[in-house]
């Protein structure tokens, strides 16, 4: 057998020393992340997280599990590794660990993202601010790898928390039915960007989408259509539930709209009682507006609006339902003043808060309502003057069914064409005269179905802007600026591939190759 020197082994050594202490350049500053991070700073290592086999959780605070097993999931997908999660009381010295702040550390939902070559830790205002953090991290990571090279996380520390609390999307269920499984994908599309409110629009001339037992027409013959004439569908409530669990465990709310008075033939339809001449409208597949309405002067009306939002509130934790009121335009103007006053009380008694389209603000309002300004800036500013917060969701600059130019084959272009930058530039508090932070609950943007019949086209209109949206309504307006912000977005384009999204490739945005 052949003699190894002393000086053979000692250069061995040393080899083996050199490439277990070798450096990792990284630089966490150049990461693209969105939305735009309040503060971030890079100390020029990284963190394997190949090694990443343990992620501990602070023992005692509620919510932090599910926060743990989802990072599990994805170091898992990413690694091949089993990582594994364990709940503790004290700081580890190696692995993830995620923990709540001392009160008043962070602002709500905010966090801290300590990134060190042995240790990752996500530090919380509270639950949610722990999963905003984990989304952050994440977006550090490949989406996908092969798992044969080390995965090295870029050393540093980012400190972020929200400009508004309220940050969402509405996803439009009734002029075209999304199912369960395609309602999750939306749920993780706004949970990659820390977006924290779903709003179903779960009623419509078109179609009934959600199960109320008291009034089983309403789905047996309201939710058997939808535009064009497809089969529509409905969720039970136990689906419904399950969709709100899903949510939950990703820190989103989901607000559950029934629209009235109007946007309401396919209940008229159900149940011929709630017309006026007591005769069953047609079920209507087109896209026009404003024809139906709830007969506003009969005590069954508000019999069945009691019995929807009570059986909606036993499957909603969140604190809202919303009401609609959008474009009642058959409903004389009194009589949806008494009406909207109406089912204003009959929420209340059910422990909710009420959000309503703009429309809402002509009624006399209660304390704690929002109005959602979509279009009319004089009702808008009306329920402001009335002590209403608004929810931003300017249809010229936040639909999500705007066509993006005069060449995109889906979507509508009445409130114009939206491209990127232009759903992208612009403020809430400086938008309408009158209305200033202070006034503003969040922002949302909208996703109308009239002209998406499936997953693939939510996705096309959704993608490239939501992100943009997100950045709204997490970062501070002094931080944003299209020029920076379109090179971001360029390298999330890789992203979006790599997770099957169909997106509008815009040519405002560089996108990487």
């Amino acid at each position: 057998m052949r003699k190894i020197s002393v000086l053979s082994i000692l250069v061995i050594l040393m080899s083996m020393f050199q490439s277990c202490s070798e450096k990792i350049e990284t630089d966490l500053t150049q990461t693209a992340f969105i939305p735009k991070p309040t503060r971030v700073t890079a100390t020029g290592d990284g963190y394997n997280l190949t090694k990443a086999s343990l992620i501990y959780v602070q023992e005692g605070p509620a919510g932090l599990l599910s926060t743990a097993e989802f990072l599990a999931e994805k170091i898992n997908q990413l690694t091949g590794n089993s990582a594994e999660t364990k709940t503790t009381n004290s700081t580890p010295s190696k692995g993830v660990y995620i923990s709540i702040a001392e009160d008043g550390e962070l602002n709500k939902q905010g966090y801290e993202l300590k990134i060190n070559k042995n240790l990752i830790s996500i530090k919380g205002a509270d639950a949610a601010g722990c999963f905003f953090g984990l989304q952050t991290l994440l977006q550090t990571l490949p989406v996908a790898t092969d798992n044969a090279q080390p995965l090295y996380v870029p050393t540093g520390t980012i400190t972020d928390s929200p400009e508004y609390y309220y940050r969402g999307s509405m996803l439009d269920v009734s002029r075209h039915f999304f199912n369960v499984e395609e309602v999750k994908q939306y749920i993780d599309f706004l949970a990659m960007y820390k977006m924290n409110v779903l709003h179903l629009h779960l009623s419509d001339d078109q179609g009934w989408r959600i199960e109320i037992k008291s009034w089983p027409k309403l789905t047996e013959i309201g939710g058997q259509t939808e535009v064009g004439g497809g089969e529509g569908g409905f969720y039970t409530q136990e689906q419904y539930k399950e969709l709100v669990q899903y949510a939950t465990d990703r820190q989103i709310m989901i607000v559950p709209e029934i629209d009235m008075p109007g946007h309401t033939n396919a209940a008229l339809a159900s149940y011929a009682e709630l017309n006026c001449d007591g005769k069953a409208r047609e079920l209507y597949t087109g896209t026009e507006v404003g024809f139906s309405t709830l007969c506003t002067d009969k005590e069954i009306t508000y019999q069945f609006i009691d019995d929807v939002i009570r059986e909606l509130a036993e499957i909603t934790p969140g604190p809202y339902i919303h009401i609609g009121g959008d474009e009642s335009h058959v409903t004389a103007h009194d009589d949806y003043v008494y009406f909207v006053n109406k089912v204003q009380d009959i929420v209340k008694k059910y422990d909710k808060k009420i959000i309503g389209w703009d429309e809402i603000a002509n009624a006399k309002l209660i304390d704690d309502v929002t109005v959602q300004f979509w279009a009319d800036v004089e009702n808008t500013t009306m329920g402001v003057e009335k002590g209403a917060q608004v929810l931003m969701s300017p249809a010229a600059r936040a639909y999500l069914d705007m066509q993006y130019d005069s060449t995109t084959h889906l979507g509508l272009h009445w409130a114009g064409y939206i491209e990127v930058d232009h759903g992208y530039d612009w403020d809430p508090a400086k938008l309408v005269e009158g209305i200033t932070k202070e006034n503003i609950l969040g922002i949302e943007a909208p996703l109308w179905s009239e002209t998406v019949t499936n997953i693939d086209e939510v996705e096309y209109m959704t993608f490239p802007r939501l992100p943009g949206y997100a950045e709204i309504g997490w970062t501070a307006p002094a931080e944003r600026n299209w020029d920076e912000y379109k090179t971001r977005l360029a390298k999330h384009g890789k992203r979006f591939e790599a997770l099957g999204i169909d997106y509008y490739k815009s040519a405002l945005v560089p996108w990487e190759e």
